[in-house]
């Protein structure tokens, strides 16, 4: 009996963590050459920030980031028109280098993205602005696609 019950929770914890996992990782919707199907600058950043969470999946906090983070990180990076990663950069930080480290690659371990859109180039690019969300434990969440925080 004792066996059979932790057989069911054992089940049950896996079924809750891939239905918040599911969530997040939320393949980017690309044509047969890989070019995004999103028509706008915001459509364009939600599909890379699901990229992100999906290729750093271990980094990432599955549910509601605490009340009170560890670090708030600000990055631009500029994705070219064959969705390489021309560069990136910390716009705002703590200053905690171990999570700035963490966001930057993130950034780098998830190019090549999708092509953007070629409507969505200026002057053969696109600059995205996001932000990390880090948890005590050093996991994060990214703004665009985060769950809301918990209450103090």
């Amino acid at each position: 009996m004792i066996k059979k019950r932790i057989t069911l929770c054992a089940v049950a914890l896996l079924l809750a963590g891939c239905g918040a996992r599911t969530l997040l990782d939320k393949p980017a919707e690309t044509t047969p050459d890989g070019t995004s199907t999103a028509d706008s600058i915001s459509e364009y950043q939600l599909a890379l920030a699901h990229r992100i969470t999906q290729v750093n999946s271990t980094k990432v906090y599955v549910g509601r980031p605490q009340a009170l983070l560890r670090s708030v990180v600000v990055v631009k990076y500029v994705v070219d028109a064959n969705g390489s990663l021309l560069r990136s950069e910390i716009m705002r930080s703590n200053r905690d280098r171990v999570t700035e480290t963490t966001a930057l690659t993130s950034v780098r371990n998830t190019a090549p993205f999708p092509k953007p859109a070629p409507a969505l180039l200026r002057h053969g690019r696109v600059e995205v602005i996001e932000t990390w969300l880090f948890n005590k434990d050093g996991r994060f969440q990214l703004r665009t696609i985060a769950e809301p925080q918990m209450d103090e």
